[in-house]
């Protein structure tokens, strides 16, 4: 009987079993980024919990339909845009470029479909016009379409939201939504000059204009998932506004249920504020290459700690995950430099994989994974020190590691040493070996502490003396 998953469903506010609908295929829709500006290392501690997500799902054995959107119409783009005396196009594509390298770096697998907003127009329009049919839109004045969440019986149903405190006829036009607002929102927005001068405007039943941010991801999730998906997944910030108005014009429009699962991650932190442009606390993908913080050790800090409690960042916390991942390392390289092992290192293997899988189908608790994973490494190492000869016990704790790495993706690249420092090793080593070979050996020591001095570990071993930089 396969194991049972569990998951935080936002809606409920309880952990529940989940399957996906159909028992074979999960469908998942993300919230991408706005790419108006790099995303910065808040937003991809969300990205990497639904890389969690994605795995895991992949590991119960289930297949995945991802998608994520990208968001390159809004106030901030075309803004930009204007500034700059370009279109929307020239400020989204770079921006979009570098997400992707950014994503690719931290080892985020591939979404099956990345659809842009601007790709997805008629989609958005069509939704509009049943809504307005169906009277829970209306135009206003100046041509802008807006949503009546008065008109709509289960709104705030995901936010909890007190739909008495909403202020009669109150909409709000803005896409950027800086503090909550609970009004009616534009489906529809009426084009200004702006928009027109920055190829952000499309015609439509009620005149030129453009989406709103809301529709867009509504459009793109059911076209390519369907009308009812099976996981909505983005940070906690997302779940109001964004996420309750999703729902409001995507069951309005269907009459049928948008997502069976929501699922939200907590912020990232530093110094116990919320990562924001605006606060000017962002840091990016590309502050951890410039400060040589491996992919691996990003990807150990932010799984250190569950998706749903808040994470603070600092120069300590990373540099725990950097060793930490390090000695990662040297068993995944012991691993595979072993001949053979002792029979009970298969036992321990099979403990590991069952601790990490229950862990994992538990709402995803990767600290639990992580705790198991280190005591793998552990126990392993010790029965690696015995020197057995079991090949089948080696080759099974090798693949257990491997189904484990392939959900946490915590085993950092290997980057070879300078060749300068690499010679200057080898030859400071044969002349410790010379001077052991003499019984020289206060010379001997004095050549160790020289060659540690620089970083540098090194290891006398049967098969002679090893090396690696710390």
């Amino acid at each position: 009987m396969a194991a049972e998953f569990r998951l935080y469903n936002t809606l409920t506010r309880k952990v529940e079993p989940f399957s996906p609908a159909d028992g074979e295929t999960v469908r998942m829709y993300t919230c991408g980024p706005t790419v108006y500006r790099p995303a910065h290392l808040g937003n991809f501690r969300t990205f990497l919990f639904e890389d969690l997500l994605r795995r895991v799902i992949v590991l119960r054995g289930w297949k995945i339909i991802q998608v994520m959107n990208l968001t390159d119409v809004d106030d901030k783009i075309i803004k930009s845009a204007n500034e700059s005396g370009i279109s929307i196009g020239e400020v989204t594509a770079p921006v979009t470029k570098v997400f992707h390298a950014d994503r690719t770096f931290l080892r985020i697998q591939d979404a099956e479909l990345y659809p842009r907003a601007t790709d997805h127009i008629p989609e958005m329009i069509a939704i509009v016009q049943r809504l307005v049919d169906k009277k829970l839109a209306y135009k206003a004045d100046d041509g802008t379409v807006y949503f009546a969440i008065d008109r709509f019986k289960d709104y705030g149903k995901l936010s909890r939201l007190d739909t008495r405190e909403v202020k009669a006829g109150a909409r709000v036009l803005q896409d950027d939504y800086s503090k909550e607002n609970a009004q009616d929102f534009a489906l529809w927005k009426a084009a200004k000059p702006e928009d027109e001068a920055t190829g952000a405007a499309w015609d439509s039943p009620w005149g030129r204009g453009r989406p709103g941010w809301h529709l867009e991801c509504s459009a793109m999730a059911m076209k390519y998932l369907g009308e009812t998906l099976d996981i909505h997944g983005g940070g906690i910030d997302l779940i109001f506004p964004h996420h309750e108005d999703e729902i409001a014009q995507s069951e309005g429009s269907s009459g049928k249920t948008f997502s069976r699962v929501w699922c939200h991650g907590e912020f990232l932190l530093t110094e116990g504020a919320k990562m924001a442009k605006r606060l000017g606390n962002v840091a990016t993908v590309q502050d951890l290459r410039d400060q040589g913080v491996p992919a691996a050790a990003f990807r150990h800090f932010v799984f250190s700690t569950h998706y749903r409690k808040q994470l603070n960042m600092s120069g300590e916390a990373l540099e725990a995950s950097m060793e930490g991942v390090r000695r990662i390392a040297d068993f995944s390289r012991r691993l595979t430099e072993a001949r053979a092992a002792t029979p009970e290192l298969e036992k321990i293997a099979e403990d590991a994989e069952a601790e990490v899988s229950a862990a994992l189908f538990d709402d995803l608790n990767a600290p639990i994974a992580l705790g198991a994973l280190f005591t793998f490494v552990r126990r392993a190492n010790a029965e690696l020190d015995r020197n057995g000869v079991d090949k089948r016990a080696l080759e099974s704790a090798r693949a257990a590691f491997d189904r484990i790495n392939s959900v946490l993706d915590v085993v950092p690249e290997a980057i070879g040493p300078d060749p300068e420092l690499a010679r200057w090793v080898e030859e400071r080593i044969t002349a410790r070996k010379d001077a052991r070979g003499r019984r020289e050996f206060a010379e001997a020591d004095r050549i160790r502490a020289e060659i540690e001095a620089k970083g540098v570990a090194i290891e006398d071993t049967p098969q002679g003396t090893k090396w690696k930089v710390r």
